[in-house]
């Protein structure tokens, strides 16, 4: 019989230690290590477990030998889920659906049996009752005799339900609350959620059914458990927004079948998560067009342009040090073009505090928002508007200049089919009038 040793593990990073310590030695996070037992494996048993099941020896195969499969996808009749996945959910493969605690997560794997009621859908649920999730269901129009639910927390028992129901789609809520019996640990742990996903992905893989794991973050907002569970599932989603907003965001963050980088927009209402057909519209809907400091910018998420409006104030600092704030843009890259701006464009911008939010809940993380930013901030600053049929693309560097940007046609196109004619793109890519080729060319034609 194997003997059990006892280890510590970090749970934010799965990183072990022979004994307890304050802080984590690979991670640097406080009070995260928790014991944990592990069974140590004498020669002899690895001997054994080295020892193929199935009688033969798997034999490598050429490239040629190997069938050419093209993946199986369901449809979930959720325009914006599917385009996340990457066109429908692929037969065998498992999703990871993270985001923080009342964001919708429940809600929109719920929705899945209004959704798909031609296939049978097995709900797992570790955290409610199966009361408390028909109460949802109900609320959310699910009536379907397909729609099973069971409420566990045992993976075997899991694997074995799995097994008499044959169900076209898993929803396992969530990761943290299920365990393994063999292993000597509390659920939630870095044990427990990477052995309890191991067999759930290795249960979808060998009966061909879907599976979508729930999983919760942290404060900073990570993905709860250790790191590797990420690496082990197919797709990674994680649902974005603020509690306080209608706005949801289901952005694709890892995907074996499809395009990273997608998102989905939701509006969250009382029977649930409504998709958003046009986003861009939606985003831009409450924009003030008088008010100085407010300019859009066509940003590419994944495969989708979005129209989205940026808007900046500055005023007079009362501190020797200005602040800087942001909500939804880079906080470094705004200090490094707050500081082209001084040094290329002329404003004393070390004098001025600077606030920038970019509207609706998106976060910016491409370079093409660079140049409305800096408009925004200058119109700011002269507190002189800019026309609201105007839209931005295009990147700047440390020498003032503007650089080209991807796909500018097609974040043209669609800026054109929302009203904007003013166009202000990087110089040589399009002739128009909105062409420029410096931060300064660009503050002497808007102001």
């Amino acid at each position: 019989m194997a003997k059990k040793t006892t280890q510590f593990a970090c749970q934010a990073c799965g990183a072990p230690s022979p004994k307890w310590q304050g802080q984590c030695h690979a991670c640097g996070e406080w009070n995260t290590l928790v014991e944990e037992h592990v069974p140590t494996a004498t020669r002899h048993s690895l001997g054994r477990s080295a020892q193929p099941t199935t009688g033969r020896t798997a034999r490598a195969l050429r490239l040629s030998e190997v069938e050419s499969g093209r993946e199986s996808r369901l449809a979930t009749g959720n325009p914006e889920l599917d385009r996340v996945l990457g066109g429908g959910i692929v037969r065998g493969s498992v999703v990871l659906v993270a985001g923080s605690p009342g964001i919708g997560k429940s809600t929109l794997m719920t929705e899945l049996g209004a959704l798909m009621q031609n296939r049978t859908i097995l709900y797992v649920t570790g955290e409610e009752s199966a009361g408390q999730v028909k109460m949802r269901a109900e609320r959310l129009g699910v009536s379907s005799e397909s729609f099973l639910l069971l409420a566990e927390t045992d993976v075997e028992s899991i694997i074995s339900s799995v097994h008499d129901e044959a169900p076209d789609v898993l929803v396992v809520d969530s990761i943290q609350t299920i365990f393994r019996s063999d292993i000597q640990s509390a659920p939630g742990s870095v044990a427990q959620v990477r052995e309890s996903a191991a067999a759930l992905i290795q249960l979808a893989k060998a009966t061909g059914t879907s599976a979508f794991v729930v999983g919760h973050v942290t404060k900073q907002g990570s993905i709860a458990g250790p790191r590797v569970l990420e690496h082990m599932v197919d797709t990674v989603l994680h649902l974005e927004g603020d509690r306080h907003h209608t706005f949801r965001i289901l952005r694709s963050i890892k995907n074996r079948f499809g395009s990273t980088n997608e998102i989905g927009v939701f509006e969250m209402q009382t029977a649930g998560l409504t998709p958003v057909d046009n986003p861009s519209a939606l985003f831009l809907s409450e924009r003030a067009r008088n008010t100085s400091g407010s300019v859009v910018i066509c940003t590419m998420e994944g495969t989708r342009p979005v129209l989205v409006e940026i808007q900046a104030l500055v005023t007079p600092t009362s501190y020797s040090t200005p602040q800087r704030t942001t909500t939804g843009f880079d906080a470094r890259r705004l200090q490094m073009l707050l500081a082209v701006l001084e040094k290329r464009g002329g404003l004393p911008l070390s004098e001025y505090d600077v606030f920038v939010n970019v509207t609706g809940g998106l976060k910016l993380n491409e370079p093409a928002a660079d140049l409305g930013l800096v408009a925004a901030v200058a119109s700011s600053h002269h507190d002189r508007t800019i026309s609201p049929t105007s839209a931005f693309m295009g990147e700047v560097g440390l020498g003032g200049e503007v650089r080209s940007i991807a796909q500018l046609d097609m974040r043209m196109k669609e800026a054109r089919k929302l009203g904007f004619d003013e166009l202000w793109v990087p110089s040589g890519a399009h002739a128009s009038t909105g062409s420029v080729r410096s931060l300064d060319e660009l503050l002497q034609k808007l102001f």
